[in-house]
């Protein structure tokens, strides 16, 4: 029997040990997709204790801890954080098989060098240690990503936002490269028109352009899509249900944004319609300056209106929705492409029925013109599990070519998180290595070393071309 979480976690054969601790471990990260705070970054904060490192904002562990029975006061309520530390460290034995299970020991361990196994009856021991540790300079959120031999972080900004923590990271020469990713998902959102038309109003604020029809909208918004530009941005991302990619005319979406401006209900039809026209022109915007777009497909969010009233969005309440997929993101895709204004395309799907789709959808418009130009995601939120990875590692591998693949993100709120990197690697090369030791691949260990350091850095530093 194996040691729990010993050197050669997930590593099963000889070849896939090889391959990660030659090859993979020493990588640097880029984490080109998550939601970490900039302000924290840019002031180089320590947190106060685990709890506010670890538990604040994790959703993950939020539902775990629902699902195990324990009261919201010790969640998002008003306990104190020791005592909401104490449930979380109860709830973790109830884990295994969960994924919470194997990244909250790798985060103990890797940050921390606590080996224990976490539970209610160690909890006052670990939290006292680790939260000490939080004090000191090494551990101010820089130093955790320092731990990580994090290179470069992309977070998900507003188009509204300030950039001014981006700002303050760069004149202050950080040595870890943070850019801001253009997010502009409230600014289409013609799901909720009062909260649009409140959108539509902070924009003209912000950029000084009276906003009197779609034309002026869309130019306030390139003021903003320039401003994120120069100040280092290089990749968009939405989140979206599906890709919309209605038939339209210029005509008909000025009408349908003075209905927006008026006040005035719309038709299914009408909203599918603006969401459409918006994506297409935040698409050509990033191909006119070389981003990457990044679209994560396939997310139910907001289950539970009870809870949703009480609490807000992204606190545990989402899920896997079973959106048609193929069709329109086709035609998105083709209409793009048709006139050579297809950018850079990272697609990730929550869906695992959609695997196939996606890695087949991808082949549709790589030309040639960039290695790996439409790329299928990693596995992203409900889905980047072992299981997870290994699915989408597979099918990529079966119906492209996974050794353009630019590697895995974190998604995560969390400056904890990036052992899910490790966590990735050790999954890639146990895959690679059971090949070898299967004899379906040559034991060209150089060249297998080489796609490793490349999935794991070498294509997303190219991909993105980050400066570092």
């Amino acid at each position: 029997m194996k040691a729990f979480l010993d050197d050669n976690f997930l590593l099963q054969n000889a070849t896939a040990e090889r391959l990660y601790h030659y090859f993979a471990k020493s990588m640097p990260i880029i984490d080109y997709h998550n939601h970490l705070i900039p302000e924290q970054i840019a002031k180089d904060i320590n947190f106060e204790n685990m709890s506010q490192v670890w538990l604040a904002g994790d959703h993950y562990k939020w539902r775990a801890m629902r699902t195990n029975g324990v009261d919201e006061a010790y969640i998002t309520g008003s306990k104190t954080d020791f005592e909401k530390f104490q449930k979380w460290a109860e709830t973790v034995p109830y884990t295994m098989r969960n994924p919470l299970y194997h990244w909250t020991h790798l985060e103990l361990r890797r940050y921390f060098g606590v080996n224990d196994i976490l539970s209610g009856r160690n909890a006052k021991a670990v939290y006292d240690e680790c939260s000490s540790r939080l004090h000191t300079r090494d551990y101010s959120v820089r130093g955790l990503l320092r731990k990580m031999n994090v290179e470069a972080v992309c977070t998900t900004d507003d188009p509204i936002d300030t950039l001014e923590h981006h700002q303050a990271v760069a004149a202050d020469n950080c040595d870890i490269l943070v850019l801001p990713a253009f997010r502009p998902d409230k600014a289409m959102n013609a799901d909720d028109l009062p909260g649009l038309n409140v959108y539509i109003d902070k924009v003209s604020e912000v950029t000084g352009v009276t906003i009197t029809d779609i034309d002026s909208y869309l130019d306030a918004l390139k003021l903003r899509h320039d401003y994120f530009a120069r100040n280092g941005c290089k990749v968009s991302d939405h989140g979206l249900e599906q890709i919309y990619a209605e038939d339209y005319t210029d005509e008909e979406v000025r009408e349908i944004f003075a209905k927006i401006r008026n006040g005035q209900s719309l038709s299914y039809t009408e909203v599918l319609k603006f969401k459409s026209a918006m994506l297409i022109h935040f698409a050509t915007w990033d191909h006119e300056k070389g981003w990457v777009q990044q679209y994560h497909l396939g997310a139910l969010r907001n289950n539970n209106a009870r809870m949703l009233r009480t609490l807000g969005p992204d606190t545990g309440w989402d899920s896997i929705g079973d959106f048609s997929q193929a069709r329109q993101l086709s035609k998105f895709l083709n209409r793009l492409d048709n006139s050579d204004q297809l950018a850079k395309t990272i697609i990730y799907n929550l869906n695992p029925a959609d695997n196939e789709l996606m890695a087949t959808m991808i082949g549709n418009f790589n030309d040639g013109s960039v290695a790996g130009k439409i790329q299928y995601g990693s596995g992203w939120w409900f889905l980047d599990q072992k299981d997870g990875m290994e699915s989408q590692l597979n099918v990529l591998s079966n119906m492209g070519l996974v050794s353009r693949m630019v590697g895995m993100l974190t998604d995560s709120r969390s400056f904890l998180s990036f052992p899910r990197h490790e966590y990735f690697r050790r999954i890639l090369c146990n895959l690679f290595g059971r090949d070898v030791e299967n004899g379906e691949l040559p034991g060209d260990i150089a060249w297998l070393g080489k796609i490793i350091e490349d999935i794991c850095y070498n294509n997303a530093k190219d991909y993105f071309g980050f400066g570092k």
